[in-house]
């Protein structure tokens, strides 16, 4: 089976200095893969890379490929816009628009050209159900969404993500504040979205990462030291450096 995304030498540098060096990677669908490392190892950029976040940075150089169904998107003529509908982002700290909650669905389909109100309304139930928000809130569509509690609120961005059908759904620290039941619940609802979707979250959080992922990659300080199932990750380790980690010698 092809990977849905593939990181052939994946070079980056901010002003020269080094924050990816020859990532090599291949990311299958319908697979949550967790991507742990200490800060500064270029767990970020490697998100903000494969939906070219990485464009809004000054001073960036980036060599190598990033193939999603086979095709570059880091060719200069592949189309943006449409990439980062395929491929959402959900950050660790959510912000939702300061709008109803039916609009902060609503606004993205209807910026893509979506104006039926029946497949709106389908739009937010569906997503709104794969991110297990829906039987919370389905009678506050018209409140404004900065009404809901923070664990509410990350759901909201990931349901918000589905909205647009996106195909992978990547997350940066999704967890990070929250609390033990938002954390369950978030967890849940990427196990769930596994189903349909390709699932990439980068994680600090060792125990969470062994919970929920299919495969994990380990990165330190720019270099990808070690990829493979939970099991070998975090029990058979095949570099000293991932055993120290996960084992929380140093991190």
């Amino acid at each position: 089976m092809a990977p849905k995304i593939e990181i052939k030498h994946l070079s980056v540098a901010y002003d020269q200095v080094p924050s990816l060096r020859g990532i090599n990677l291949s990311i299958f669908d319908k697979e949550i893969i967790g991507i742990m490392g200490p800060s500064n190892s270029g767990k970020s950029t490697l998100l903000r890379v494969m939906n070219r976040l990485i464009d809004l940075t000054a001073r960036v150089t980036i060599e190598g490929q990033v193939l999603l169904d086979g095709e570059n998107i880091l060719d200069p003529h592949y189309d943006v816009n449409r990439l980062r509908t395929r491929v959402g982002i959900v950050f660790a700290k959510p912000i939702p628009l300061p709008r109803s909650i039916y609009e902060n669905l609503t606004f993205g389909p209807r910026m893509h050209g979506v104006r039926d109100r029946r497949t709106l309304d389908e739009r937010v139930e569906s997503s709104l159900k794969a991110a297990i928000l829906w039987g919370e809130i389905k009678d506050r569509l018209h409140e404004s969404a900065l009404n809901l509690s923070g664990g509410q609120q990350q759901r909201l961005c990931i349901a918000r993500t589905l909205a647009m059908q996106s195909e992978v759904i990547m997350l940066d620290e999704p967890t990070s504040g929250l609390d033990p039941i938002s954390t369950a619940k978030i967890e849940e609802a990427l196990r769930i979205l596994k189903k349909d979707h390709t699932v990439v979250i980068v994680s600090n959080n060792t125990k969470q990462i062994a919970r929920i992922s299919d495969q994990v990659a380990f990165l330190l300080l720019g270099d990808l030291i070690e990829y493979g199932p939970p099991d070998q990750i975090f029990t058979m380790a095949k570099d000293k450096r991932t055993e120290d980690y996960v084992s929380g010698r140093f991190g």
